[in-house]
C-alpha cells in the first residue's frame, strides 16, 4: 500500500480560503493581512509573515495536527 501523502501546508491555506465562502479582500480586511500580500501568497510568488499566518489561522479557525507520533524524532 502506498504512503498517503499531504498537501504542503501552503496548499491546505489556500484550500482553506476557498473553503471558508469569503473573498480574498474580505479577509484580508477581517485579518489586517494587506490585500496584495495576500494575493501574492495565495497565487504562489511569495510567504507570509508569522504574524501574518497566525491572523489567517486564527481567523478560518484551523488548527495544525503534526503527522509524527512523538517520540519519533528525525525518523
Amino acid at each position: 500500500m502506498a504512503n498517503k501523502r499531504t498537501k504542503p501546508l501552503t496548499d491546505q491555506l489556500r484550500q482553506a480560503i476557498d473553503d471558508c465562502g469569503l473573498t480574498r479582500y474580505q479577509i484580508a480586511k477581517a485579518t489586517g493581512i494587506d490585500e496584495s500580500a495576500l494575493a501574492k501568497f495565495y497565487n504562489g510568488h511569495r510567504g507570509l509573515s508569522i504574524d501574518a499566518l497566525n491572523a489567517l489561522g486564527d481567523f478560518l479557525q484551523l488548527t495544525i495536527t503534526l503527522g509524527r507520533k512523538p517520540g519519533t524524532k528525525g525518523k
